[in-house]
C-alpha cells in the first residue's frame, strides 16, 4: 500500500485513523503472509531433525535387530521414524531427553538381513561420510544364521577377517572414533534356536577379541539375556532367540547406555 505523507497530512482526523489502521492491518497481513510462504518454501523435513549441527555423532550399525523397522526415508539426525522401534529407539530418546546440553545428533543405518561384508558395501555413504564421533556396531548373528539355511557360506574366519578390514578402514578415516562393539547374542528357549546353533558362540567370541584388540566398549549382550531368563522366559524377552521383544530391547538400551557412559 503507498501513500504520501502530503496527501495524508490534509485528511480529516477520522480519515486519518481510518486510513492509518487499514494501513497497519495491511501491513501485518502482508507481513504474515510472507512468513507463511516461506515456511511452505521450506523442505518437508521430520520436525525432530535438530537446527544444532555442531553436537557429537553417534552412528548405529547393524542388521534387522539395529534396524527395527526404520523408515529409511527418514535419514536426517534424531528423526523418530528413522530410529526404528528397538533399542536404539529407547537409547537415542533417553539422551535426548536427559542431555540436552550435549545437542547430539543420532543416525540409525542398521539393515535387515545384513553380515559384514554388506555393511564394507555401503560403508561410505552409511558411516564415513557422516563422520561419526562414536560407532556402535551390532553385527554377527545372520553370518552365521544365513549359514543354516544354506543363503551363505561364510565362515568364522571370514566374519572376523572382514569385521577387522572394516574397522582398519574406519580408523584410516576417522582416527579419533570411539567405537563401541555389541555383542552378537542368542537366547535359548527362543523359537529359532536349537543345537545347530552352537558353533555361533565362536562368534560372539571372536567379536569380544576384535572388541579387546580394537580398544572398544563391548556391550555383553549375550550375558544380559542369559541373566534375563532368570527372570522371565525367551517368550518375553526375545521370542525367536534373535530378534527382541520390546523388553528385550529395553535390556539391551540399558546395558548399552552403561556401557557408553562408563567409557
Amino acid at each position: 500500500m503507498y501513500f504520501d505523507t502530503f496527501s495524508l497530512n490534509h485528511l480529516p482526523m477520522d480519515s486519518r485513523r481510518n486510513f492509518l489502521k487499514k494501513a497497519s492491518m495491511f501491513t501485518l497481513a502482508s507481513t504474515f503472509m510472507g512468513k507463511w510462504a516461506a515456511a511452505s518454501a521450506k523442505p518437508d523435513v521430520d520436525a525432530d531433525v535438530r537446527i544444532n549441527k555442531e553436537g557429537p555423532v553417534i552412528l548405529f550399525q547393524g542388521d534387522s535387530i539395529t534396524d527395527a523397522g526404520r523408515n529409511r526415508g527418514h535419514y536426517y539426525p534424531n528423526q523418530t521414524q528413522g530410529m526404528g522401534n528397538g533399542y536404539v529407539y529407547q537409547i537415542v530418546s533417553r539422551l535426548l531427553g536427559e542431555e540436552p546440553e550435549q545437542q547430539y545428533r543420532f543416525y540409525n543405518r542398521g539393515i535387515s538381513g545384513h553380515k559384514v561384508f554388506q555393511l564394507a558395501d555401503r560403508w561410505e555413504d552409511d558411516c564415513l561420510q557422516l563422520k561419526p564421533e562414536v560407532l556402535s556396531i551390532l553385527i554377527g548373528v545372520n553370518d552365521y544364521w544365513h549359514k543354516l539355511d544354506g543363503h551363505y557360506d561364510g565362515t568364522l574366519e571370514i566374519y572376523e577377517s572382514d569385521y577387522r578390514k572394516l574397522l582398519d578402514r574406519t580408523f584410516k578415516a576417522l582416527p579419533d572414533l570411539k567405537l563401541i562393539v555389541c555383542e552378537p547374542f542368542i537366547v535359548p528357549g527362543g523359537t529359532a534356536i536349537n543345537e545347530a546353533w552352537e558353533p555361533f558362540h565362536a562368534y560372539r567370541a571372536a567379536a569380544r577379541r576384535i572388541a579387546d584388540d580394537y580398544h572398544a566398549t563391548f556391550i555383553p549382550f549375550h550375558e544380559v539375556f542369559a541373566n534375563a531368563l532368570k527372570e522371565a522366559d525367551a517368550s518375553y524377552w526375545c521370542p525367536d532367540g534373535v530378534h527382541p521383544s520390546m523388553a528385550g530391547a529395553h535390556l539391551m538400551a540399558e546395558a548399552w547406555l552403561e556401557g557408553f557412559r562408563s567409557s
